[in-house]
């Protein structure tokens, strides 16, 4: 009798705890930007004093980062309490919140001893701190949720369709604020002013900062950026652009070159945010750029001069096309693609991967169509040791694996978030994940397999009878599906990766075209129009999304011809203009009104270096002579390529390169025995000059011909004539420290 009479006061404190709690928190209702009730902003359904879980507690969690990855949404959670990552999964976060460690996380007959509140509003430790005030309106709706018996959202409730952000475009000056209004839309049609349940993030805060309330403030920096919105796993953007002050004349736009469809769409840019471009760049920078940029060396001195001389006004387009046809082409960009998708040997062996990287080049040196190139690929099947393309199938083994690497690379999909839970930045979720992972789930393997570090077997790559891939919580059995779009039908019997790669390779899929249009830009034009460059995404535009279409559009125009896509871009004037900027673009660093200076490439300084001194450089497992883009693979020794940094050859493919400069860099250049052999010795171009019949004058004109590709300055030329003339100098060291000077120069090491 006892037991029953405490449980029946229990019952009375918690029912009166409830009501009290309920009458003395107000309701919260919608407003408009001036704080007045909105009035077109309905309720979602439920009556304002119905606070529940999914629609009003767990967008609380994520807006105050109690869900994110350094918090509780970790996946091991924190100090004991876990909740999914951004609240994607709702059932496990409620019942960690209200059913597991006893309930003790909240207390229904008073709602503000819940440690749930408490600890929030830091009244107890808590190692997130303080996140919400007390009297707030997250303060409010936490304590009506847990009055009220911590309630879910009825099945039969409006379901949420999506989200929008007011404004969806913002113009700001520097130093303005503007305060962001985010609503939900239901699907009876109601509307629901969600913005206090928020979470707001901006790209770049040097240009706009977002406050957590939503509140936008404009920096200092001219610039674009996005800012993102999120409730409820679903997200909306706001674009806010900050123009420089002080507008362009329209008539000053109206004078700049604009016929090419690049630099319209370049200078449609420039005007929303008064920038303008720089001059066009001198003859001489433009052939060095375009030699390095477009087939990966220096040009020769006779190419320089003959290219200077010329006075066709058609000549830049003549060397454009005359370049395509080079044979540097093909292993200069084959190599770009090598980081993408080379393999370490040691896993999947030396003859693979050798066999591997033919394959990459033989593709690039024909000129393979780009949607052939990732057929070929995806589709391979024979084996490894005499079909190249299938060394990836070797290399990733798994249907994730595989999943991840085809998603960055040919659509610009990061889905490796997806694989354990909802795509912070995405609408993709596991389902999308592992029933596109089910594309690979019948690939059969022949053979010895992988046994690293000797994987040295012959493998074969077939198509299997069975297999499937199941969802990682519910363990159903997933079909194959892409994540966007509709694929063929798969017959019975047919190798499943055939329909993927017809609906990845498709002209109707922009993904592809764009990606692709994006490496090619980024690789000529040093900054990518999306950053990173495999990351597209909405909550991480393009900064000219109007001009990625177009050469996307383009791209698939030409049936995916890679050279006509380069050709479009490096005959624009966008691409031809100098680096110096001017006093209307000199901040900026991701909008094309000036050219962008990028330091070479590894390979292709090495080989720089290698064609000025006229010494070769020596590679173990290569033919001699061979040149450093001519690599099979970073197993390769080379003190010089390690420190202008190529990747780690223990890396797994796809490996990105940064372009930044070092300190190690520098002392290298600066201190390299290797290169004061090659400057020194008897058989280089120095000691050539050093005993030539050639005035002082003429091998200094031919050695900056061959080192910057242009004539020295008059300014330039006497102080080096100076050093020759000096009483008892020796003609061959004073030409090798001359050359050993101007290779220690920017000039040298990065592309104008």
């Amino acid at each position: 009798m006892r037991t029953i009479a405490i449980r029946c006061l229990w019952l009375l404190v918690s029912i009166f705890g409830m009501v009290s709690a309920a009458s003395s928190i107000p309701a919260i209702e919608p407003k408009d930007a001036a704080g007045s009730p909105s009035p077109q902003l309905l309720d979602s359904g439920l009556h304002a004093s119905e606070v529940t879980f999914e629609a009003d507690i767990q967008p609380l969690l994520t807006r105050f980062g109690c869900n994110s990855g350094p918090c509780h949404g970790k996946s091991r959670g924190q100090n004991g309490f876990a909740l999914s990552l951004l609240g994607f999964d709702s059932d496990f976060d409620y019942d960690s919140l209200v059913r597991q460690a006893r309930g003790r996380r909240i207390s229904p007959a008073s709602p503000q001893l819940s440690l749930l509140i408490q600890k929030a509003m830091g009244s107890l430790p808590h190692g997130g701190g303080i996140r919400i005030e007390a009297g707030s309106k997250p303060h409010q709706l936490l304590s009506r949720w847990i009055a009220a018996g911590a309630p879910r959202t009825p099945a039969d409730a409006p379901q949420l369709v999506r989200v929008s952000v007011e404004p969806p475009l913002a113009s700001l000056a520097p130093e303005e604020s503007f305060a962001l209004q985010v609503t939900a839309e239901y699907s009876d049609g109601s509307l629901r002013d969600v913005t206090d349940a928020s979470a707001f993030q901006s790209n770049d805060n040097t240009i706009a900062a977002v406050s957590p309330e939503g509140v936008l403030q404009a920096g200092p920096v001219t610039g674009e950026t996005a800012v993102m919105a999120r409730y409820m796993n679903h997200i909306a953007l706001c674009s806010v652009t900050i123009p420089l002050p002080q507008e362009v004349a329209p008539e000053v736009y109206d004078q700049l070159p604009q016929a090419h469809p690049v630099d319209a769409l370049v200078l449609d840019k420039l005007k929303l945010l008064n920038m303008l471009p720089s001059a066009a760049a001198d003859d001489s920078t433009f052939h060095r750029r375009a030699y390095l940029r477009v087939i990966g060396r220096l040009p020769t001195v006779e190419e320089t001069r003959e290219f200077l001389a010329d006075g066709a006004p058609n000549k830049r387009q003549t060397l454009i096309a005359q370049l395509l046809q080079q044979p540097e082409y093909g292993d200069f960009w084959a190599n770009k693609w090598a980081d993408l998708l080379r393999p370490n040997p040691y896993h999947v062996g030396i003859k693979a991967t050798l066999n591997y990287d033919a394959w990459i080049r033989e593709a690039f040196r024909e000129n393979m169509p780009y949607d052939e190139f990732v057929k070929q690929l995806l589709t391979s099947r024979g084996s490894t040791f005499r079909d190249g393309e299938t060394v990836m199938f070797r290399d990733r083994r798994k249907p994730d694996e595989l999943t991840t690497i085809v998603s960055q690379l040919f659509l610009g999909i990061r889905l490796e978030c997806a694989k354990c839970h909802h795509h912070p930045f995405e609408v993709y979720g596991q389902s999308d994940f592992y029933s596109f992972a089910a594309y690979f789930a019948r690939i059969g393997r022949k053979g010895t397999g992988i046994s690293a570090p000797i994987s040295g077997s012959e493998e074969f790559i077939f198509t299997a009878d069975k297999g499937d891939v199941q969802h990682p919580i519910t363990n159903e059995v997933l079909e194959p599906r892409p994540i966007f779009g509709e694929a063929p039908e798969i017959a019975e019997g047919e190798d499943r990766r055939e329909a993927l790669a017809e609906w990845l390779a498709s002209p109707e899929n922009p993904y592809f075209a764009q990606t692709m249009a994006n490496r090619v830009w980024t690789d000529l034009m040093g900054v990518g129009l999306v950053e990173p460059v495999d990351d597209l995404r909405a909550t991480n535009p393009p900064t000219n999304p109007e001009l990625l279409q177009a050469l996307g559009d383009d791209f698939v125009q030409s049936d995916f011809n890679i050279k006509k896509l380069i050709r479009q871009i490096v005959l624009s004037k966008a691409y031809a203009m100098s680096t110096l900027p001017q006093p209307r673009n000199e901040l900026d660093t991701r909008y094309y009104s000036r050219k962008y200076r990028q330091r070479l490439r590894a390979e292709v300084l090495l080989d720089s270096v290698v064609q000025v001194t006229g010494v070769p450089e020596s590679f173990s497992a290569m033919a001699p002579n061979a040149k450093a883009k001519e690599l099979w693979t970073h197993r390769i020794g080379s003190l010089f390529l390690d420190a202008y940094g190529r990747p780690d050859p223990n890396q797994d493919p796809p490996c990105e390169r940064t372009g930044e400069p070092t300190v190690v860099q520098t002392l290298h250049l600066m201190n390299s025995e290797n290169l004061a052999q090659k400057i020194t010795s008897d058989k280089g171009q120095a000691a050539q000059w050093g005993k030539s019949e050639q005035s002082p004058e003429e091998i200094v004109n031919e050695m900056y011909l061959a080192i910057y590709a242009r004539f020295p300055t008059e300014s330039e030329l006497k102080i080096a004539l100076g050093i020759y003339e000096n009483e008892g100098t020796d003609r061959r060291k004073v030409t090798e420290d001359l050359m050993w000077s101007l290779m220690n120069t920017p000039e040298f090491t990065f592309k104008d």
